[in-house]
């Protein structure tokens, strides 16, 4: 009997401990999910919505998600894995991102920076970019912000089918047809409008393109401290210049 009476009173003290315990857990939570930390190291932070929805990732290079789904969709399978972040609409949608890298290699070096704002459902419209490569003796460097034209109705679901497509396509001419066909139909394609930076002949200035990519206007300050202005037409040819205090 004494031994059966020592048994109920320590189950019963287990039992009052737990009871206790999963108060102090709950109401401990409930009162602050607020924590404060001096240093946090990770490979990768997702923040995410209530519903779980992924609004912004951060990531080191190994964790870039490529393959991986994010909300239930697999962002670029043909994606460079780099470090940074990305973000995400309420609809889970990608929307643009900030990516870098850097490194030495056999040639020199190779580093860039990007922050890019894409079209809702689609490619970027908006990119800030740096690029700095070293090749032997000779480094070049150029940067910009550039406005881009979309295709009107690109959507991020609809590009990798037809790149998947395109890319079981092994004659060129073939698959350049295919590619003419859905730049027709508004469903890929893009083109720079308009850039503000410095290009990699070392010009720094205001460019402008039509709505093919082509250039059509340019000042600038060449890589000799002189100031050019020129006009192109549709042909590519150089319809007037001015520099300096010359023109004609």
């Amino acid at each position: 009997m004494k031994i059966e009476n020592e048994i109920r009173v320590l189950r019963g003290s287990v039992l009052a401990c737990l009871a206790l315990s999963a108060v102090i857990l709950t109401t401990g939570m409930k009162a602050d999910n607020n924590g404060r930390f001096e240093t946090l190291s990770v490979e990768r932070l997702n923040i995410i919505e209530a519903d779980g929805t992924v609004k912004m990732l951060l990531t080191n290079t190994a964790r870039f998600p490529v393959t991986e789904e994010v909300n239930g969709k697999v962002l670029n399978e043909d994606r460079k894995k780099r470090s940074g972040m990305l973000f995400f609409n309420e609809e889970g949608t990608e929307a643009g991102g900030f990516i870098y890298d850097g490194s030495k290699n056999e040639r020199g070096h190779s580093a860039g920076m990007s922050l890019t704002f894409d079209k809702y459902d689609g490619d970027q419209v908006m990119q800030l970019l740096t690029v700095d490569e070293k090749r032997g003796d000779r480094r070049i460097v150029r940067s910009g912000l550039t406005f881009n034209d979309r295709a009107e109705f690109e959507t991020q679901d609809r590009t990798r089918e037809i790149m998947r497509e395109l890319a079981q396509i092994s004659d060129r001419s073939e698959r350049q047809a295919k590619v003419a066909e859905y730049e027709q139909q508004g469903l890929i394609g893009g083109a720079p409008r308009i850039l503000l930076g410095k290009t990699a002949s070392q010009n720094n200035g205001l460019f402008l393109f039509a709505k093919d990519g082509s250039p059509r206007a340019m000042f600038y300050v060449d890589e000799h401290d002189e100031v050019q202005l020129q006009f192109i037409n549709s042909k590519g040819d150089i319809t007037h210049t001015w520099s300096g205090n010359e023109s004609k």
